[in-house]
């Protein structure tokens, strides 16, 4: 049996902060910085890694796409 993996990159220097990513995020995985991109928009980070399940709910919601979703699997024993 195996487990998912999941975890998101943001291009931090496009997003606009909308903040549309983190409500879509059934796992409270992420979060806005207080730091500023170039643009001046707070930015999306995963504020908690482990909880991410590669549902690609956020990048599904990104209106400007630009979350990226990486999906690994784990072995269990």
């Amino acid at each position: 049996m195996s487990k998912v993996i999941g975890a998101i990159v943001v291009d931090i220097d496009k997003c606009k902060g909308c903040e549309l990513c983190v409500v879509a995020c059934p796992t409270d995985v992420i979060d806005m910085t207080k730091e500023v991109n170039a643009k001046g928009y707070a930015y999306a980070y995963m504020i908690n890694p482990e909880a991410c399940t590669g549902c690609s709910h956020c990048a599904t919601v990104c209106p400007d796409g630009v979350i990226t979703v990486y999906r690994t699997k784990k072995a269990t024993a």
